[in-house]
């Protein structure tokens, strides 16, 4: 058991670039790929990945200061200090079933891909720290019961790969990426969510019919609905939000550097995001003709996804501007909701993960992205502030020291409803 962990650990801790490539060129192998175009296929894939991470990190590195800076400036104090899903996930792998996890999580995938029970094939082994993070809750209120914190990692496990499954169309229509899934965190979490709203704002006359996707703003805005000039003026708007009304000691011309260099930046996520994708799906296309060849043969015409990390959605314009627009938003909700104790910080600049899927459930609807994306974030303050005080016990039982200042820990990324559901499940059980 110690030995297939350890392989585990390696296999992660050479990142999605490395690890990716790895499993992408086994697979196109075992699909009847040609060593040659499954070795071009699969490191075409990696180098995809190296370019999102180089932009994604542009992105956290010039929202986060800006986010940190407007933050500050609000004089929130609420006593739950939101310290990242960096900071989550080590606190879930570092339980007893966070160290059991992968096991757990692959033998489910494996046993549900046996049965036909689900098409993907979940390589985004990174992020089974959400079901880590279930379980470890889960552990922790059943007082110490391994089984069940077990038990309540691979039903999360099992349920991020059926709604994977169940909107995998509708992804990959929308983004151009054949023969992909996306099983990854608050990505699935959101779905029923938005499936609801979606249910509702249809029943509502004049509502269900505001829609303002890329084209029509583009059309009606001219220049300015072209997404890397939207990229440009939300950057300068929100730069002007944190740095411009409280200053904090800068110089005028130190703020305007920052704010101008932050619309650069802004415009720059605009424009490199959608061309890197074009790299995802120069490497991922042969993979999906040979899986699809594969399983016709063999399975009556069953079809096989890989399953990705969410990272591959969020540079839809929509997205982008959607998650810049809800920062601001977000820190307002955590001002005016009554009982949250949620002080959004690390995970407040990653707002676009947590409505990377509305776009593709919407057609693109700008309106919908921003209405949903409230009522998202809206529940995860909630849930964020519900899991506080088990977070920051399991923080302290593995020797996570708590930050100066704050009362409680808490990550805005774990705020998702399965863990809540079956947390709760065990507390009424248990009476914890």
């Amino acid at each position: 058991m110690e030995a297939i962990k350890s392989i585990f650990d390696f296999l992660t801790g050479l990142g999605s670039p490395v690890m990716l490539p790895i499993v992408i060129f086994i697979l196109s192998l075992i699909l009847g790929q040609k060593l040659s175009r499954a070795f071009i296929s699969s490191l075409t894939v990696g180098v995809g990945f190296i370019g999102l991470g180089l932009v994604i990190n542009l992105l956290f590195q010039a929202l986060g200061p800006a986010t940190d800076a407007l933050v500050k400036s609000t004089g929130l104090q609420l006593n739950s200090l939101d310290v990242g899903w960096g900071v989550a996930a080590a606190i879930a792998f570092g339980t007893a079933v966070g160290s059991l996890v992968f096991i757990v999580a692959l033998g489910v995938n494996l046993i549900m891909l046996l049965l036909n029970w689900t098409k993907t094939l979940n390589v985004d082994m990174w992020n089974y720290w959400h079901y880590a993070f279930t379980g470890s809750l889960v552990y922790l209120v059943s007082g110490g019961n391994l089984l069940l914190g077990l038990i309540a990692a691979a039903i999360h496990a099992a349920v991020a790969l059926l709604i994977a499954d169940w909107v995998a169309k509708d992804v990959q229509g929308f983004f151009k990426l054949p023969g992909i899934s996306i099983p990854q965190g608050w990505a699935i979490t959101s779905v029923p969510i938005i499936k609801i709203f979606n249910w509702i704002v249809e029943k509502i006359p004049g509502l269900r019919d505001v829609y303002w996707d890329s084209e029509t703003l583009q059309k009606r805005l001219g220049i300015f609905g072209q997404p890397i000039i939207m990229g440009a003026i939300l950057g300068l708007l929100f730069g002007i939000l944190a740095y411009g009304i409280n200053p904090a000691g800068m110089t005028f011309n130190e703020v305007l550097g920052k704010v101008l260099m932050l619309a650069v930046q802004m415009a720059a996520v605009m424009l490199l995001i959608p061309r890197i994708i074009a790299i995802f799906m120069e490497g991922l296309t042969p993979v999906s003709e040979a899986a699809r060849t594969f399983m016709q043969k063999r399975f009556a015409g069953r079809e096989f996804y890989v399953g990705l990390d969410s990272a591959i959605l969020i540079g839809h314009p929509i997205t982008i501007a959607t998650g810049i627009l809800l920062i601001p938003i977000t820190l307002l909700l955590a001002a005016i909701l009554p009982g949250n104790t949620t002080l959004p910080a690390a995970d407040l600049a990653a707002t676009a993960f947590f409505v990377c899927m509305v776009p593709p459930l919407t057609r693109g609807n700008f309106f919908r992205s921003v209405l949903y994306g409230i009522l998202i974030m809206t529940m995860v303050l909630y849930i964020s502030s519900a899991f506080a005080p088990l977070l920051t016990q399991i923080a302290r039982d593995i020797g996570y020291t708590i930050p100066q200042g704050a009362v409680q820990i808490t990550g805005l990324s774990g705020g998702n409803w399965i863990a809540w559901v079956l947390t709760t499940i065990t507390r009424l059980i248990f009476g914890s």
